[in-house]
């Protein structure tokens, strides 16, 4: 059945153009938005290019605002569309919005052709619309008396565009609240445009508005004669559902028991109903306009399926609160007939079961009722839906583990002293380990440094604590040591081992090569020495071939400051006098880093710019150029700015250096934009670059530091960080990388939530370092130093001297005595080197439960107001109850807990 026009030019009309006047449907922001941008099309941005599901309208795409809307009434049977189209957008027509009004409210049996013929004569129709419009006249939907007085000179009554205040009173009398409406009448509806609204609409406009059906437009106006388009009306009636207890024969709203590819099942009115699902059913959630996905619906939620001979045309998620109670007890032991014998307090009781019940460890995991043992506690889960109140899972919440078993190492967190695995059947496991722990290769012990993730292994668990883990292949390790030589064929390597011993290994086709300063480095810019070579870390993979070689130092002499005699362009040889003007000779290869301020520096670049006095500094090994850099700047802090006579001072180590300027240098300093010399102060530490003849200033950059947290590593070495919650990104491919104890690292070793110092020359990064962050308890404290326990229970007394920071409680104070005994502080350092206590934040909560994949627990609600239960948890947040370490696992429903969070991240939670 389809709607049917009497004029064939209906069709091609446009969307209204008054489109501040159309009827605001409680469509939320994003919906609303999304109305505001329709145009003449019928289509809004919101719009996608993916198809309909097929057999519906190809004029409603996938992400249309009204999407969820118009397809549930169209498989609900309540609207119909032509020749595959819909016409979201075109005005709607009141023989139209009364045949909907009509299937709304599931009363099409009640339509009688006969009645049809007595419409009023100005109540022109067309045919087909015909019993419609009698049976609402007779249902009261319509009255008959306001319809009399309507214009029809222009437009006969069926083809009129629907009005918003007579679309309003149509759906608040299909819904059955005329009376509700009528009460209102004398009452203001508090719009702008109030006197233009009819005496006997106000009442059902209030209505409406209480019911959040209707809103006003721009101006606080209701526009009461605007149109409303065909997607407004639907929005409008498949809101209204809500407020019905109509039913549709093809909707079914029950509680899913059953979810299996292709399939869920409903219980509906205490009966189980089975619908077949596939890749093109649309799911929906009540409280949102966009799609959801299938994993959106879970078992024991409420679920509303419109589908015909059991296969669903539109799922829609009524309520996500799963409907079970939970009973926890300790387990005594498997009965007969199915059954489960548990202490709930000091009373015995038993819970039936059968085989659609989930068993489930403290991990998360399926296990068998037999791996349950005698003491466990135990969570039992019931229905709450049915009378029959059957259990559904059956979960460990803490019992002592043995076992052996498979698997692959996901995370060790030294901290809490626990070790998560993989174990063969794809489930993540998580134990606590002591330090009886053993782990081997073969025939090698190994620390617990020498496990890392990805590892495949063997391990066994007794009493809920891993006692040995035994690696089932080869793993990655590292050795350091000096580069003595790289083969003739590049095959193989040769470094005397810190310790003295000289070793040869194969390298792998393309090793990676990370020398500092040097992009994309190979095997040719590594400095082989039996003396002076580089002193590099070398990873080696499960076969013992050399995968990476990182040069950690370099044991090369510096020559600063020394002029050019010669350059021979042949023999590649480059004479110098030193300070002293003693005549030194150094050979330049491809090898020699190169540096004349360009970022792409060649030694062809560089030979233009060696001739007679040039200044120089270089650093070599023997008579070899390890690096010649053109000075072209210097580095070291402003002793004196003299504008009138054109020149900067620069204290620069013993030496005072002046360098002239013929026109105002530029100023560049981070973060701060149009910068000049008098942004600059004596004693401001600055490198100032000279013009390309050495002999005058060309730019003034500020040298300065500040700290940021790392928010993400991306591509090219570019960081993105946050610094008093604004976020920034500039690339650290040129800077000195150091790591929490001044060794090198790469950029890809840094890591989300790593504290850095960054130093800047003026805008660019040529220093990170990575402070360290100690979390601990204070367990003494005085005015010069804290005594700390760490979360691995080791306990050390800080010295503190000079500057100090406590951050507690939003204010920064400078005294250690603002910090308490009992306080959980991370102590870091601030960019001036001075410490600083950041003080945790203190909840005390009821646990509820743990989610393992959003890596996240629950707490009691204080009050149903209460929306802060939901707390993320820190990569190696301590769990523990005195000095006894717990796994997030163990922590049962009504433990009483104290947090400690620090930027709203649980770092630490302490079991009562």
């Amino acid at each position: 059945m389809t709607f049917k026009y009497n004029n064939p030019s209906h069709s091609k009309k446009v969307v209204s153009a008054v489109l501040a006047g159309m009827m605001a449907l409680s469509a939320g922001g994003a919906a609303m938005a999304a109305e505001s941008t329709e145009t003449g099309q019928g289509q809004t941005a919101a719009i996608t290019n993916t198809a309909a599901p097929t057999g519906l309208f190809s004029d409603i795409k996938v992400g249309y605002w009204a999407e969820k809307h118009v397809y549930k009434l169209a498989y609900q049977g309540i609207l119909l569309g032509n020749n595959g189209l819909f016409r979201p957008g075109d005005a709607v027509t009141q023989q139209e919005a009364v045949t909907m009004a009509i299937r709304f409210m599931n009363q099409e049996g009640q339509l009688n052709t006969d009645t049809a013929a007595a419409l009023p004569t100005n109540m022109e129709v067309g045919n087909y619309f015909k019993p419609y419009v009698a049976l609402a006249l007779q249902l009261g939907l319509i009255d008959k008396t306001e319809e009399s007085t309507v214009d029809v000179s222009k437009t006969s009554w069926g083809q009129k565009p629907a009005s918003r205040e007579w679309i309003t009173k149509l759906l608040i009398r299909s819904l059955d609240k005329d009376a509700e409406a009528k009460a209102q009448n004398n009452q203001s509806t508090g719009f702008a445009d109030n006197a233009s609204i009819s005496e006997s609409g106000k009442g059902y406009v209030n209505l409406a508005v209480s019911l959040d059906l209707a809103k006003g437009v721009e101006g606080n106006k209701f526009n009461p004669t605007g149109s409303v388009t065909r997607a407004q009306l639907a929005t409008f009636f498949s809101r209204g559902e809500s407020l019905t207890d109509t039913k549709y024969p093809n909707t079914s709203t029950g509680y899913v028991t059953g979810l299996k590819d292709g399939q869920i099942t409903l219980v509906v009115d205490g009966k189980a109903v089975n619908f077949t699902v596939n890749s093109s059913t649309p799911y929906f959630t009540k409280d949102s306009e966009t799609r959801a996905f299938a994993t959106d619906v879970k078992l024991y939620t409420k679920v509303m399926v419109v589908g015909s001979a059991g296969v669903a045309s539109y799922v829609e998620v009524v309520d996500a609160t799963p409907q079970v109670e939970s009973v926890e007890g300790t387990f005594a032991r498997s009965l007969s007939g199915n059954k489960i014998g548990i202490f709930v307090g000091e009373n015995y009781e038993t819970y039936s079961y059968d085989e659609a019940t989930a068993f489930i460890d403290q991990n998360g995991n399926a296990i068998k009722l037999s791996d349950i043992t005698a003491d466990s506690i135990i969570e039992v889960q019931r229905e709450t839906f049915s009378a029959d109140k059957k259990t559904v899972a059956i979960r460990v919440k803490s019992g002592i583990v043995n076992k052996s078993d498979n698997g692959v190492i996901a995370e060790v967190s030294t901290s809490g002293k626990t070790i998560k695995l993989v174990n063969a059947a794809g489930n993540t496991e998580q134990y606590t380990y002591n330090d009886n722990l053993i782990i081997r290769y073969q025939d090698r012990i190994l620390s617990l440094a020498e496990l890392k993730a990805g590892s495949a292994v063997k391990y066994t668990v007794k009493d809920s604590i891993v006692q040995t883990i035994e690696l089932s292949q080869g793993m990655e390790q590292s050795v350091r040591g000096t580069l003595v030589e790289i083969g003739g064929n590049q095959s193989t390597l040769t470094f005397k081992r810190e310790g003295g011993s000289l070793e040869a290994k194969l390298l792998t086709e393309k090793p990676e090569v990370i020398i500092n300063g040097i992009q994309d480095a190979t095997l040719n810019d590594l400095i082989t020495d039996a003396t002076n070579g580089d002193q590099v870390e070398l990873t080696l993979n499960s076969d013992d071939q050399v995968t990476r070689i990182q040069v950690i130092g370099r044991q090369m002499e510096p020559m600063n400051g020394v002029t050019v005699v010669s350059y021979n362009s042949k023999t590649k040889l480059l004479t110098v006098l030193d300070n002293n003007k003693k005549p030194f000779v150094f050979t330049l290869d491809e090898k020699t880093k190169l540096d004349y301020n360009t970022t792409k520096p060649t030694l062809a670049g560089l030979e233009s710019l060696l001739n007679d006095g040039r200044k120089l500094d270089l650093t070599y090994v023997g008579t070899r150029a390890l690096s010649v850099k053109v000075i072209y700047k210097y580095e070291g802090t402003i002793s004196n700015i003299d504008t009138s006579g054109k020149k900067i001072s620069l204290l620069s180590g013993n030496q005072t250096i002046t360098v002239p300027y013929s026109t105002v240098p530029t100023v560049e300093i981070y973060n701060k934009s149009g910068a000049s010399l008098g942004d600059l102060k004596i004693g401001d530490k600055v490198t100032v670059t000279l013009g390309a003849n050495q002999d005058v200033v060309q730019k003034v950059a500020l040298n300065t530091v500040a700290q940021f947290e790392v928010v993400a590593l991306e591509a090219n070495s570019r960081i993105r960080v946050k610094s008093d919650l604004l976020t920034s990104q500039f690339y650290v491919d040129q800077a000195v990388l150091t790591g929490e104890s001044g060794q090198t690292i790469t950029p890809s070793q840094l890591t989300a939530g790593n504290l850095i110092n960054v130093t800047f020359e003026g805008a660019t990064p040529k220093a990170v370092q990575v402070v360290k962050r100690t979390l601990a308890e204070v367990t003494a404290v005085d005015a010069s130093s804290v005594t700390l326990k760490q979360f691995n229970g080791q306990t050390e007394t800080v010295p503190v001297s000079g500057s100090v920071k406590v951050v507690k409680s939003g204010s920064t104070l400078t005294s250690l005595t603002s910090l308490t005994v009992g306080d959980r502080v991370e102590m870091t350092k601030d960019t001036d080197n001075s410490t600083r206590f950041r003080v945790l934040t203190v909840m005390s909560k009821q646990f509820w439960s743990y989610d393992g994949v959003g890596n996240q627990i629950l707490v009691k609600r204080e009050t149903t107001a209460d929306t802060n239960y939901r707390f993320a948890l820190g990569s190696s947040v301590f769990v523990h109850q005195g000095d006894n370490t717990l796994s997030v696992q163990s922590l049962r429903d009504n433990d009483n807990i104290v947090l400690y969070l620090l930027n709203n991240v649980i770092l630490e939670i302490q079991k009562q």
